[in-house]
């Protein structure tokens, strides 16, 4: 069965494990949690404080391009299913 973590438990975790004082295995076994699990955690917060010090015009166009990139996937996958559709049904066009 999983363990579900409060965020402020993986936020206390992850920061534990970014000030580097104690390895992965050593902060598993003070919290009880997976190193795996930490060093994920660590990436995550790694990753998310990148964007506290982004400016909102930055972070607007990244979450625009994440989105232009999310319908370019979207309209590729549809597509496929019509060209699928259409080699299944025998037309042309």
């Amino acid at each position: 069965m999983k363990t579900k973590y409060a965020s402020a438990f993986k936020a206390k975790v992850a920061i534990e494990a970014i000030k580097a004082e104690k390895t992965s295995s050593e902060l598993a076994t003070q919290y009880q949690v997976h190193p795996e699990q930490i060093r994920q955690w660590k990436g995550i917060a790694s990753k998310g404080i990148e964007d506290l010090f982004i400016g909102r015009r930055h972070k607007a166009d990244k979450d625009k391009d994440e989105l232009i990139d999310e319908l370019y996937r979207q309209v590729g996958q549809l597509k496929m299913e019509l060209d699928w559709l259409k080699k299944k049904l025998g037309t042309k066009g």
